[in-house]
C-alpha cells in the first residue's frame, strides 16, 4: 500500500511539472482533472484512522468536484475562447521548469523538517503537498491566461487538500466540505467570469485587463 501511494505521489509531482512546461490550456485543464482523480483516490490508500464512510465521502466529493465538475466548467468555458495556447506568459516555460526544480527542492527540505503527528506517512506526502501548493501559487503569478491562472488556483487547492489528508484525523469533517465548497464557488465564478470577458474581448489575457478604461 505504501508503494500504491508513494507511486501517486510521484505522479502528483509529474503533473506540476507538465503545468510548468505546456502552453496548451486543454492539455493543463486535463491534467488537472488528472490531478482531482489522484487525490480523490489518496485517502482510500492512506492507512488513516478514520471511518471508511468519511473516507469514501472524501473521495467521492473530490473525484466528482476536481475530476469531473471542475475540468468539465473550464472545457465549457476553454471552448468559447479562440486562444488554444498561452503564447507570452510573464515567466518562460523553459525558466519555469528550472524554478519548479527549485520549489521542488525545497518542498522536500521543508517537508524532512515538519514532523507528522498520529503515526508514520509516505515521506513525499507533505513534500508533495508543499510542491503542488507552491506550483499553484507560481502558476498565478507566472501567466497571463484567465484559464491558466484558475488552473493555477485549482493546483494550489489541490496541494492545500494533499496537506490536510496528512492530519485526517484532526481535521473535522465540516472543515473539508467547507473547502470543498469554496473550491466550488470559486472556480464557479470564475469559469463564468472567463465566458463574458471572452464573449466582450477578443482575449483572455488577464495582463491587458488592467488598460481597461470608460
Amino acid at each position: 500500500m505504501t508503494l500504491a501511494v508513494e507511486s501517486l505521489l510521484v505522479l502528483l509531482v509529474l503533473t506540476n511539472l507538465w503545468l510548468l512546461g505546456s502552453s496548451r490550456l486543454m492539455a493543463c485543464i486535463a491534467v488537472m482533472a488528472a490531478q482531482g482523480v489522484l487525490l480523490g483516490a489518496l485517502p482510500l490508500l492512506l492507512a488513516i484512522d478514520a471511518p471508511w464512510w468519511r473516507l469514501a465521502l472524501q473521495a467521492g466529493i473530490c473525484l466528482g468536484l476536481k475530476g469531473i465538475a471542475f475540468p468539465l466548467l473550464l472545457f465549457r468555458a476553454a471552448r468559447h475562447v479562440e486562444i488554444r495556447r498561452e503564447v507570452e506568459p510573464f515567466v518562460g516555460y523553459s525558466l519555469s521548469l528550472l524554478i519548479g526544480v527549485l520549489l521542488l527542492v525545497l518542498s522536500l527540505l521543508l517537508g524532512s523538517r515538519l514532523p507528522i503527528p498520529g503515526g508514520l506517512r509516505p515521506l513525499l506526502l507533505v513534500p508533495g503537498a508543499f510542491f503542488t501548493a507552491l506550483i499553484g501559487l507560481f502558476l498565478i503569478v507566472a501567466r497571463k491566461s484567465a484559464i491558466m491562472q484558475v488552473v493555477g488556483y485549482l493546483a494550489m487547492e489541490n496541494g492545500i487538500s494533499a496537506f490536510g489528508m496528512a492530519l485526517a484525523e484532526r481535521e473535522p469533517l465540516l472543515v473539508e466540505m467547507g473547502t470543498f465548497l469554496d473550491a466550488f464557488v470559486a472556480v464557479f465564478v470564475m469559469g463564468i467570469t472567463i465566458f463574458h470577458i471572452s464573449r466582450e474581448f477578443d482575449h483572455i489575457d488577464s495582463a491587458k485587463l488592467s488598460a481597461l478604461k470608460d
